[in-house]
């Protein structure tokens, strides 16, 4: 069976018209002439696979289906951060970072045939559960990942809330073992704060969105309107923090910068690629000593910020080498909904450091040291529904006036903040972060 006997595929005779239409333009010299024969040779090859495929396979095959999987499989050899999108995945990938979705609450990323788990976000199912960062999963349901694309794992363990997902992780040290996980609406509120003493705040970042910035900035005034004045210290927490938009990485580290210079630059093949974001003046600190906490799970736009601030000398990093995707994905719109997520470029640290497969090195590096038995990266563990901000009250709504509703919620938010403030002061990061602010704040004073 000969590549033309193909040609009755409309796809076919349009690449393969649009291809020999220009070939006289790329014959002009013996490499392009090579490089034409070349795609012949493997385009010949592709089509005698389909023909076989077509004509022995088992079942019945449908076109579109098989050019899907083949342009899947096309893009997902490129990198574990390019796909082709189905017009379902394409939503999904939209909500993700509208920071709205259903599922677990679990950021994951192909390593060879498994599942590695980035994180999980802080207050979700797979939190709660003891999902960790460094995970495989290796089973979803019945069905083994091995052979599984990330979409397809993706599809699995989302699904109607309320309803159960058994995963088999793999952890380090560990035998193979199983978790329930109940799915639910995961709704992310990606910036946390509270005030650990008087005049240190901290704030905690969980992925980075379209209103990251806005929320930190809100955050951070409430902490100084709650400090009764400015802020001397601040520990911003970047821990187990997947990334997300480029844009919200670059708005975060503008909030702490006050010299001209770069926020971070990209490069690519093609000149759109190739874009430096510069600093927007106005440190919302003013300079007062920060620290940056990190560790492994910390991803994508979380190094950014790292990086930017780390090259600014703006704020001490603090922690665990990062992950080390320093990629960028852009999407394009295809027809009928699809879309393609492919990656144009690598990032750059505003002194030029790529830390693709490297991470951010932190100035100062902490192990993995419990306090009273307390898990590192579990701060947030012991939250469920009651007491979560605004949950459905068990009183009587015909006794209680909405005064008094409101005043019970009030308090019930102080009583939660105490204690996810004493387990922070209990986290070994946060402490030695916690120590230096100290040490720095002093300095500041005898400047």
């Amino acid at each position: 069976m000969t590549f033309f006997s193909f040609l009755k595929y409309p796809v076919f005779f349009t690449l393969f018209y649009a291809f020999f239409n220009f070939s006289p333009v790329y014959a002009k010299t013996d490499t392009k002439k090579q490089e034409v024969n070349s795609f012949y040779q493997d385009l010949e090859s592709f089509t005698k696979i389909l023909g076989n495929i077509k004509r022995l396979y088992v079942d019945e095959t449908n076109n579109t289906e098989l050019f899907e999987d083949a342009i899947k499989g096309m893009v997902g050899g490129l990198d574990p951060h390019s796909s082709y999108l189905k017009p379902k995945e394409q939503k999904k990938l939209l909500e993700n970072t509208s920071g709205k979705f259903g599922g677990l609450g679990i950021m994951i990323n192909a390593k060879e045939d498994l599942i590695e788990v980035i994180s999980p976000i802080d207050d979700t199912p797979a939190y709660r559960a003891g999902i960790q960062a460094g995970d495989l999963i290796i089973k979803i349901g019945d069905k083994p990942v091995r052979g599984m694309t990330l979409e397809e794992g993706v599809d699995l363990m989302r699904g109607k809330p309320n309803t159960k997902v058994e995963l088999t992780i793999l952890r380090k040290n560990k035998k193979p073992f199983k978790v329930d996980i109940t799915r639910q609406i995961i709704t992310i509120v990606s910036v946390k704060g509270y005030l650990l003493e008087k005049d240190m705040g901290y704030i905690r970042i969980s992925s980075f969105q379209i209103p990251t910035a806005n929320l930190l900035k809100q955050t951070f005034d409430k902490l100084t309107k709650k400090n009764e004045q400015p802020l001397k210290s601040l520990i911003l927490d970047l821990r187990n923090n997947p990334g997300g938009l480029l844009n919200a990485a670059i708005d975060v580290s503008n909030l702490f910068i006050d010299e001209k210079g770069l926020v971070v630059y990209t490069k690519g093949r093609i000149p759109s690629s190739n874009t430096k974001f510069k600093t927007e003046l106005g440190d919302i600190m003013h300079g007062a000593p920060m620290v940056v906490l990190i560790n492994e799970g910390s991803a994508s736009a979380s190094e950014i910020v790292s990086g930017a601030l780390q090259d600014h000398k703006r704020a001490v990093i603090m922690g665990k080498t990062s992950f080390g995707k320093a990629s960028v994905q852009t999407i394009i719109d295809l027809k009928d909904g699809h879309g393609l997520k492919i990656t144009t470029a690598r990032y750059y640290t505003p002194l030029g450091r790529s830390i693709q497969a490297k991470g951010i090195e932190p100035d100062i590096v902490l192990k993995n040291i419990d306090l009273e038995n307390e898990k590192e990266d579990n701060i947030f563990g012991s939250t469920t529904e009651k007491d979560l901000e605004g949950h459905l009250v068990t009183e009587d709504l015909t006794e209680l006036s909405p005064k008094d509703i409101l005043k019970s919620q009030e308090n019930k938010k102080i009583e939660i903040d105490k204690k996810i403030i004493e387990k922070l002061k209990k986290d070994y990061f946060v402490h030695e972060a916690s120590n230096l602010l100290k040490a720095l704040t002093v300095l500041e004073k005898g400047k």
